[in-house]
C-alpha cells in the first residue's frame, strides 16, 4: 500500500480517469489541419474560424484572477467538434468534477494553457453541455469544491496516532481564516512524523471531495479535493508512481492544477499562428 494523505483503493491505477467523454486521445493539435483534407475541412466550418480569433483575444486579456469567458459549443457538427479538438489539442491538466444529481464534469486542458475543453454529463451519460472556457481553472471546479463542508468534526483517534490532533487543529484553523486572495497554506506531511493511523485518521475526518485532477506538467502531480472545505490533497510522484512530495493545502485551488498569468500570453501567441497559418 502507497503511503501518502490519499491511498488508492486496492487495483486502482489512477485517481482520476483521463478520458473527456467522448474525446479521442490524441494530444497533437493540427494533425486534421495539415493533412490532405484540412483546407476543405476549414472551408466547411466556418463557425469555427470565426471562434478561433475570439479564443485568441480571450486569452490575451486574461488574467490569474480573472472570471473565465465561456464559449459555447452547443449546436456545432461533428466535423466542427473535431476540427476544434484538432486546433486546441490535448495538455497537461485534466479532471473529473462530481456535482449534484449525478451530474459530472469531464475537464481538459487544451495544448494552449488556461483553454479548457468543459462538458458534463448525466448520471446516465448524456450530454448536457459542452464549451471552451478561458480562465485559471475551470469555475465548474471551484463551484463544486465550494459544496464541501465548511466545518470538519473531529472525534476520538485511534490508539496508534500520534500527531492527527494538532495538524487536524491547525486545519480547523486555517480553514476558517482563509479568505479569497489570501496565498494558500500547506501543510507538508512528507516532513512530519505521521504515522499510518495518523493518515488514515486525517483521510477518514476530512473525507473525500468532488474534485479530482491530474497534471503531468510538474512530473506528475494529483489534485484531491477533499470533503472540507478550501482543503486539498496534492501529491507528486515520480516516474515509479511512488509519492516524493504528499501535502494538503489550504486555500483557493492549488496552483499545480492552474494556469498562471504567463501561460495566458503564451497560449496566445500559440493560437494566433495556429489562426494564421490555418484560418487566413
Amino acid at each position: 500500500m502507497k503511503a501518502g494523505f490519499w491511498i488508492a483503493p486496492e487495483g486502482a491505477d489512477s485517481v482520476v480517469t483521463l478520458l473527456p467523454v467522448g474525446a479521442e486521445r490524441d494530444r497533437r493539435p493540427g494533425a486534421l489541419l495539415a493533412g490532405r483534407d484540412g483546407a476543405d475541412t476549414i472551408a466547411r466550418c466556418p463557425r469555427v474560424a470565426a471562434l478561433v480569433p475570439l479564443l485568441v483575444e480571450a486569452l490575451a486579456a486574461q488574467t490569474a484572477d480573472r472570471p473565465g469567458r465561456l464559449f459555447d459549443l452547443a449546436g456545432l457538427d461533428e466535423t466542427e467538434l473535431k476540427l476544434i479538438a484538432d486546433v486546441i489539442g490535448e495538455g497537461e491538466v485534466a479532471a473529473t468534477v462530481a456535482l449534484p444529481d449525478g451530474v459530472v464534469a469531464q475537464i481538459c486542458e487544451a495544448v494552449m494553457a488556461g483553454l479548457w475543453r468543459v462538458r458534463f454529463v448525466d448520471a446516465e451519460g448524456r450530454p448536457l453541455a459542452d464549451y471552451l472556457e478561458v480562465g485559471a481553472i475551470p469555475e465548474a471546479v471551484r463551484r463544486a469544491a465550494a459544496m464541501t463542508a465548511p466545518a470538519i468534526a473531529v472525534g476520538a483517534p485511534p490508539a496508534g496516532a500520534m500527531n492527527a490532533l494538532p495538524v487536524l487543529a491547525e486545519i480547523r484553523e486555517r480553514m476558517t481564516a482563509w479568505r479569497p486572495g489570501a496565498p494558500n497554506h500547506t501543510i507538508t506531511f512528507s516532513l512530519l512524523p505521521m504515522s499510518p493511523d495518523d493518515m488514515a485518521f486525517l483521510q477518514a475526518t476530512l473525507g473525500d471531495g468532488p474534485v479530482r485532477i491530474v497534471s503531468s506538467g510538474y512530473g506528475s502531480c494529483r489534485v484531491l479535493a477533499t470533503g472540507a472545505r478550501h482543503v486539498w490533497s496534492v501529491q507528486f510522484f515520480n516516474a515509479a508512481d511512488e509519492i516524493v512530495l504528499d501535502t494538503l493545502e489550504i486555500g483557493d485551488v492549488p496552483a499545480a492544477a492552474c494556469a498562471a498569468a504567463d501561460d495566458f500570453r503564451d497560449s496566445a501567441a500559440r493560437l494566433r499562428q495556429i489562426e494564421e497559418a490555418y484560418f487566413r
